[in-house]
């Protein structure tokens, strides 16, 4: 072994193979801004790309299902209520509408946990992000250049909704909607 070793020739070093390649920078990803926006629209936005969802397809889809499920209302009850936590005993609640009684004392005690108010933006969107639903397919929204279909068929295993409703007539108005800055 030693004596073939001997026998291999190795190239000498030049300038150009000790100077450094340049990396190249990967492109940031586009952050999405809404046209019309609501401010509590535009912070959902931003915490979802935040969270690494950057394809325009996968926002308007979970911003399509938000509008349908509580108009953007974190202290919504369902039917239309605005009674706030403690007050909604029957029915969803809430941004995502959380409905058995599991998700939405959920939220309740991951609130207290963290000495958040259940009834704030903040503490909703905590909560959404860190339930095993979500979680479950939290990995399809970040995955870029599927279909609406694809990311419809993700909100309907983390919302579990009876009824589809409007849900896609506004994805496809939050895409038109959505703009690169």
């Amino acid at each position: 072994l030693d004596e073939a070793l001997a026998t291999v020739k190795v190239a000498p070093e030049t300038e150009e193979t000790l100077t450094d390649t340049p990396e190249v920078e990967p492109e940031p990803e586009p952050r999405w801004m809404g046209r019309g926006f609501s401010p509590t629209e535009q912070q959902v936005l931003s915490f979802l790309q935040d969270r690494g969802i950057t394809d325009r397809n996968a926002l308007a889809v979970i911003l399509g299902n938000i509008k349908q499920e509580s108009r953007f209302d974190t202290q919504i009850c369902e039917g239309g209520r605005r009674t706030g936590y403690g007050g909604c005993h029957t029915g969803g609640f809430g941004l995502i509408q959380w409905t058995t009684s599991g998700r939405y004392r959920g939220l309740g005690q991951f609130s207290a946990k963290y000495g958040l108010d259940p009834n704030t933006l903040e503490a909703q969107l905590r909560w959404m992000v860190n339930e095993r639903e979500w979680m479950a397919v939290e990995h399809i929204f970040k995955a870029p250049n599927q279909s609406k279909g694809s990311y419809m068929n993700a909100a309907y295993r983390w919302l579990g909704w009876g009824v589809h409703g409007a849900r896609s007539h506004y994805a496809h108005s939050y895409y038109n909607d959505l703009y690169v800055v």
